[in-house]
């Protein structure tokens, strides 16, 4: 159940015992205190308004957690992200193991991240040690943490579209098809996939009842699960991605833009989120993050997204070496959205359904909407207007360098839609201009504008 600034979590009988050790234990104190968990409190069971029919066990006990600024999923993280997220994940394993707990599960989405800072948000998934088993979440790590993060620093392959393709990650089978024998060399790649691989294949040859996948079965101690887990960790940490130069890495600093026209639209963006003071402001096409920076003086939160992986990378690095916990740095593409998945769509949110901002940025944005992925105008601002969120917004003219280039690519007469007086029109139809400026170059037009009602 979601309330409007807290998460209401309902136990099982079951559950409730593995909240009272956690609750027992004093990680759960130090865990919360040093941010790596969401806060958690126990509340009456009468918060449910009588749905005590939530479990087919009965409701025992309710747990109210701390709501996370904004929900983000592994296929919009970076490759440090994922990393980070790994880490905290496999230490936050680690310290359970010592207090007699395991973690039942090892995905990543049980992690956020509240600006640069991830969060475990699962405490349900503290369990007392099962005794004598191995690392019951070690098939899930390397299935949704390692194995992506595998692709990106040995192969230069994204994992986004692996990740948002199957909620439950990628196959060991899959992931040893990828890998040539000499990348199979690399420290943790033949442990972790081949061998892998290989024990699914028997699994799936002799069925998972069979004396064949049973028989080797056999006790584990604490301390050897604490030992792999603590292997694994050393493995994810030593992990690099050489991302290299992309056509946007630097771009603000080689764009067409000159000097009075970056400085004035920096005002611009400062200006109006001191005007509007922002709980959640969404800057679409973020680069370096040079603005949300700007926005995030007068918002509460900012969430970038652009499409370029290395960019963002270099954004959340930065972030997190200044400490910065209100600007959330995402890869996402306007153009394909991240959709609804899992069962009925519902198990992963679409963008939109996370949370509408209170003021978008889209600036020297839409011509790459428009042109490049040939959304039209119209489109663009009837999304928005959904939405319901203040939009400040750039038009490159059909003058300005960049938008040739761009029509230059295309045959004569496409994208007729883009053109400065029908841009005007659409935005009219669904918004009321509150600015309209042109900036010192006059090849852009910067406006603030607010959705009809």
């Amino acid at each position: 159940m979601i309330t409007d600034d807290a998460i209401l979590r309902a136990l099982s009988p079951e559950g409730a015992g593995d909240w009272d050790a956690l609750a027992a234990s004093p990680l759960l104190e130090t865990l919360v205190n040093k941010g790596e968990l969401i806060p958690t409190k126990e509340v009456d069971v009468s918060v449910l308004n009588g749905s005590t029919d939530l479990l087919p066990t009965g409701v025992e006990r309710v747990l109210e957690h701390e709501r996370v600024p904004f929900v983000s999923y592994p296929y919009e993280w970076t490759f440090t992200q994922l990393q980070d997220a790994a880490l905290l994940q496999l230490e936050l394993g680690i310290a359970a193991v010592d207090e007699g707990l395991m973690l039942k599960d090892a995905t990543p989405y049980n992690v956020q991240f509240r600006g640069s800072s991830p969060v475990f948000i699962d405490v349900g998934s503290f369990e007392k040690i099962p005794e004598g088993l191995p690392w019951v979440g070690y098939r899930q790590f390397c299935m949704l943490y390692l194995y992506p993060l595998l692709f990106q620093a040995h192969k230069d392959i994204p994992f986004h579209p692996w990740m948002r393709g199957s909620i439950d990650g990628i196959q060991p089978i899959d992931a040893i098809k990828v890998f040539s024998l000499r990348d199979r060399l690399r420290k943790g790649v033949f442990l972790h996939t081949s061998l892998h691989a290989r024990l699914d294949r028997r699994a799936n040859k002799s069925g998972p009842g069979s004396a064949e996948a049973n028989k080797n079965k056999r006790t584990v101690k604490p301390e050897a699960v604490k030992a792999h887990m603590d292997s694994m960790r050393r493995l994810v940490a030593k992990l690099k991605w050489k991302a290299g130069e992309t056509s946007w890495s630097g771009y603000r600093a080689s764009n067409t833009y000159s000097d009075d026209d970056d400085r004035r639209k920096q005002e611009f963006v400062a200006e109006v989120a001191a005007e509007k003071s922002p709980t959640l402001t969404w800057d679409m096409g973020c680069n370096d993050g040079a603005y949300s920076r700007i926005a995030a003086e007068s918002s509460e939160r900012v969430v970038a997204f652009d499409f370029d992986h290395a960019t963002v990378d270099a954004l959340y690095r930065s972030l997190k070496v200044e400490g910065n916990t209100k600007i959330l740095p995402l890869v996402g593409n306007l153009a394909d959205p991240s959709p609804g998945l899992g069962w009925r769509g519902l198990e992963r949110r679409t963008l939109s359904d996370r949370g509408a901002p209170d003021l978008m940025l889209a600036l020297a944005l839409i011509h790459h909407v428009s042109i490049s992925a040939n959304i039209p105008i119209a489109e663009f601002f009837e999304w928005v207007k959904d939405l319901g969120s203040t939009l400040l917004i750039e038009f490159p003219k059909r003058t300005d360098p960049m938008v040739r280039a761009l029509l230059a690519n295309k045959q004569e007469g496409a994208n007729l839609d883009y053109d400065l007086d029908n841009f005007e029109a659409e935005m009219k139809k669904r918004f009321q201009i509150e600015k309209r400026e042109e900036l010192p170059s006059g090849d852009r037009v910067l406006y603030l504008a607010s959705p009809l009602r």
